[in-house]
């Protein structure tokens, strides 16, 4: 995790949270990286947040149930909350795959805007198999596609096309959310 996100005086300011979402590969990592560097929200990646359970079973190409994602999914949305109430904003890496899960993380923080990256299961497919050391085999992806809820036009964010360079997705993540640069919260 990176950036603190914090008001540098006087009372907190409102807080930002958003949620970087999409299939493995898609390229939440490096862009809602992108986005802390850029705006001082402080990072989280999700599978960070997995239980040595889940990290074996997807390693071993076993896609994850919601029974098995029901409890990452409370511990991110808390630790979202948890940061609100300290006057952090937040950046999260995270596949928020299904309108049920972001229902969920929803329930963390007050508001929450989500960047969904999206684009051609070829393109995805191709950066998953030249990635090194990351346990989500590319054999997952179809799974991951096959449960995939786009977001809804009553959700707050953006889809952006996984076939930028990640550079303008981050700028554009930024400024279709307005969330400023060099400060946490955007202006907010």
């Amino acid at each position: 995790m990176t950036g603190d996100g914090r008001p540098t005086h006087g009372n907190p300011l409102p807080t930002r949270h958003v949620v970087v979402m999409g299939v493995s590969g898609a390229g939440k990592t490096t862009v809602a990286r992108g986005i802390s560097e850029l705006t001082g929200l402080t990072f989280a990646e999700a599978d960070e947040f997995h239980s040595e359970a889940n990290v074996a079973r997807m390693r071993s190409g076993v896609p994850l149930d919601d029974e098995a994602r029901w409890p990452w999914l409370h511990d991110l949305a808390a630790w979202m909350a948890a940061r609100h109430a300290e006057g952090v904003s937040t950046v999260l890496a995270c596949s928020a795959l299904k309108l049920s899960y972001r229902d969920l993380l929803r329930q963390g923080p007050p508001d929450l805007d989500f960047v969904h990256l999206d684009g051609p299961a070829e393109v995805i497919r191709e950066r998953m198999s030249g990635r090194a050391g990351h346990y989500m085999p590319a054999t997952l992806l179809d799974s991951q596609t096959a449960i995939l809820e786009p977001l809804r036009p009553d959700e707050s964010g953006v889809v952006l096309d996984v076939s930028l360079p990640p550079e303008q997705l981050v700028t554009a993540a930024v400024a279709r959310l307005g969330l400023g640069t060099g400060t946490a919260v955007g202006g907010r």
